[in-house]
Order: C-alpha cells, then sequence, then structure tokens
C-alpha cells in the first residue's frame, strides 16, 4: 500500500477512486506515565512515555486506515491526514484518514 500526503503520485496516474477511508484509536493517559511524565516536568527533557504511545497510536489508526482501503480494493491512499480530539479528560483520539484509490503506473 502507497500511502501520501499528496493529491496524486508522480509516477503513477490514479484510475479509480475509492472515496474516504480513515482509521482511529482512543488512548488514554496512564498514571504510571503521568507520575514520571510529572518528574521529568520538573527537570526538562523529552517524556519519552508520551511519544511512545503517540507513535503506537498513529501506527494503529494508519494500519486500521490500510485495512479499510484494502477491504475496497484500493492499492494506495492520497491526500492522507492525522487529526486528533479530545475525548474526555485523560484521553485523546488519533484519526488518521484519507482517499482510497486505485494507481497504474505511467509510461
Amino acid at each position: 500500500m502507497i500511502i501520501t500526503t499528496q493529491d496524486e503520485l508522480a509516477d503513477y496516474e490514479i484510475t479509480e477512486t475509492f472515496g474516504l477511508v480513515k482509521g482511529n484509536t482512543i488512548r488514554a493517559r496512564h498514571v504510571g506515565k503521568d507520575i514520571m511524565a510529572g518528574l521529568r516536568n520538573l527537570v526538562g527533557g523529552e517524556i519519552t512515555e508520551y511519544t511512545k504511545m503517540l507513535a503506537e497510536s498513529r501506527e494503529q489508526a494508519i494500519d486500521r486506515m490500510v485495512a479499510s482501503a484494502e477491504s475496497l480494493g484500493a492499492d494506495a491512499i492520497v491526500a492522507m491526514r492525522f487529526t486528533t480530539s479530545a475525548v474526555m479528560q485523560g484521553s485523546a483520539e488519533l484519526l488518521a484518514y484519507g482517499t482510497a484509490v486505485k494507481i497504474r503506473k505511467k509510461g
């Protein structure tokens, strides 16, 4: 599966558009991680616990979006984006979305 934030792919032409595909996950903070993050906030530096959690969330959202595109018969996703929103205190949704398309190599 080819994924791009561009509207088209330089070496390919879009032969069919299937439409919007998306994948999401909702994650809540963990008390243990909050304590470590609070301590790190006192001394400064990267909060690796949250960095890892967000990276895992992005990958899960992408995997779900790709599965949705594959179920439609797509082999690429164009105009891919991420968005986040608060769901409740201490949790947030991470959403990956784009347009599922069928592509063919140019030439």
